[in-house]
């Protein structure tokens, strides 16, 4: 398995930060790696993300998992479980109105070793999107 994650300490409650998180077609305001996601960002639906690290390419994902306000999953990947990724947002609250917010994503599957090789490196692309999300949410709160 690898992985990608970021972290941000977020001044603003669980909620803002949620109603941020939910608001997919304003993602390509506050994060710049985003160019477009398509969909609504609900559980059972379908979205279209294109990122600034590949932009010739929209991945198709699924959101699997909301449970307001504490975390959200979205999984994609490749048929019969070849290639998978899987997107875990967390909102855990602070005691002082905060929020510490952590993304993940998680990649498997047998073809994971050859995917990987040609994948672009996520981490910048991650980072900015919790910081724009902080960003994004403390100035809502």
């Amino acid at each position: 398995m690898k992985a990608y994650e970021a972290t941000a300490t977020i001044a603003a409650a669980p909620e803002v930060v949620w109603k941020v998180l939910l608001d997919g077609q304003s993602y390509t305001q506050w994060d710049s790696g985003v160019i477009r996601l398509e969909g609504r960002i609900a559980e059972g639906e379908r979205l279209k993300v294109t990122s600034e690290a590949n932009p010739g390419r929209a991945f198709p994902v699924r959101v699997t998992e909301v449970a307001a306000p504490r975390s959200m999953r979205w999984s994609g990947g490749m048929p019969l479980g070849l290639f998978k990724g899987e997107r875990t947002f967390t909102l855990t609250p602070r005691g002082d109105d905060g929020t510490d917010f952590k993304l993940r994503e998680e990649y498997s599957g047998p073809m994971l070793g050859l995917i990987w090789k040609s994948m672009p490196d996520l981490g910048p692309s991650f980072d900015k999107f919790a910081h724009g999300l902080k960003q994004r949410a403390e100035q809502r709160d």
